[in-house]
């Protein structure tokens, strides 16, 4: 997961949605914004909807690679995710920065699973409804899980590189910043589905061939137009992930403290 660039709708998208969802919150009590931000979302969010072809649209280049789930960067992106589930906060069910582009796998998993710091107490608290609980509102408090809109999940996970290719939190347990990271990694089972750390170790290979390829064109005068076209193959690449934490961690690992060094212009990409 890396932070998802910030990009805005067209302005008459967001009207709409602003509509949409205005619509909701005129409901006179909690349990009916629910069903109807549901019944509303599902009506809505269809192929033909102009709105939500703008919606998806722009999503979508938010993706890296050929479309990549915002959360595991692997698999294509054909969902509209909302970072706070609707059947909680039917507040943020058109809400354009509650929106990513997901795939279902990841969908499936995190699905309304939602915790917060309960506010007053701090304590980590889910939220998640159960199937035959009342439809109350969850308890206030921050949102636990990471949400790589408008946050650097970066700044709380990293990557390791020289051997399991698993995401791990980089805090000390016990803060915060720890119980953040490990919920996110659990949650969304970015480590546990055993084909993504596959994908990791693949992509690390795959990007250290095309620094490699790069350093080899640059040092072979082959053009600056050329060069510029492998600096960019390189940045879109899916799993950017792994690319942020090979410059990361580029001077501790051998291989990479020698590429870096013969393109340090690549630690700005």
């Amino acid at each position: 997961m890396i932070q998802l660039p910030d990009i805005s709708l067209p302005p008459e998208a967001e009207t709409q949605l602003l509509q949409y969802q205005n619509e909701i919150n005129a409901l006179p009590d909690y349990a009916a914004r629910v069903e109807q931000a549901r019944l509303r979302f599902s009506a809505l969010n269809k192929k033909g909807n102009p709105t939500f072809d703008s919606v998806k649209a722009k999503l979508s280049s938010m993706c890296t690679g050929a479309r990549r789930c915002a959360y595991c960067e692997d698999s294509v992106a054909d969902e509209v995710e909302h970072i706070r589930p609707k059947t909680l906060y039917p507040e943020f069910v058109f809400a354009w920065m509650n929106y990513l582009y997901a795939c279902g796998p990841c969908n499936v998993p995190k699905n309304n699973n939602f915790a917060v710091f309960a506010n007053g107490t701090g304590v980590l608290t889910q939220v998640a409804r159960r199937r035959k609980d009342p439809v109350a509102p969850p308890v206030p408090g921050n949102p636990v899980l990471l949400d790589p809109r408008v946050e650097d999940p970066t700044e709380y996970m990293a990557l390791d590189l020289r051997d399991t290719f698993w995401f791990v939190a980089r805090a000390k347990s016990d803060t915060i910043e720890h119980k953040r990271a490990d919920y996110t990694i659990r949650t969304l089972q970015l480590n546990i589905r055993d084909y993504l750390p596959r994908a990791r170790r693949s992509a690390y290979l795959d990007y250290r061939a095309h620094l490699s390829h790069y350093v080899q064109v640059r040092n072979q005068a082959q053009g600056e137009e050329h060069l510029l076209r492998l600096a960019q193959e390189i940045q879109t690449r899916q799993h950017p992930s792994v690319w942020r934490e090979m410059k990361r961690q580029h001077s501790q690992i051998e291989e990479l403290r020698k590429l870096f060094e013969a393109a340090p212009e690549a630690l700005g990409w």
